[in-house]
């Protein structure tokens, strides 16, 4: 099953299942309690130094997409923990992105929907 994407400052709806964070950083500004969170998962985003290269720029978005996918194939592990938590059931990506069409869940769901 595909996993839906959703901002994490988004109100949590019932029909999110499992909300697994996405992002090596916790939002700014959110507290634990407010995002709802069920599952946080820094080890599958980006590495620091490719979130700093991409700057949320969509310009380098194709080199971005690549660049992620070959750091997530050299450490495969935080990926598979995602699969497993896709698997069992519904489930929601959490960013914290305000671009929502270029970030590292879109890469993710990508990946998952396979």
């Amino acid at each position: 099953m595909k996993p839906k994407l959703k901002r994490v400052y988004a109100e949590p709806a019932p029909d999110d299942g499992t909300r697994i964070l996405v992002d090596r950083l916790w939002p700014r500004g959110l507290t634990k309690e407010k995002a709802h969170v069920d599952l946080w998962l820094k080890d599958v985003g980006p590495s620091n130094d490719l979130r700093k290269w991409f700057a949320h720029d969509p310009a380098r978005w194709t080199e971005f997409e690549a660049r992620y996918r070959a750091e997530l194939k050299q450490n495969d592990e935080p990926l598979s923990v995602l699969k497993q938590a896709v698997a069992k059931g519904p489930a929601t990506l959490l960013f914290g992105a305000k671009d929502e069409e270029h970030n590292q869940a879109v890469v993710l769901q990508k990946l998952l929907s396979r």
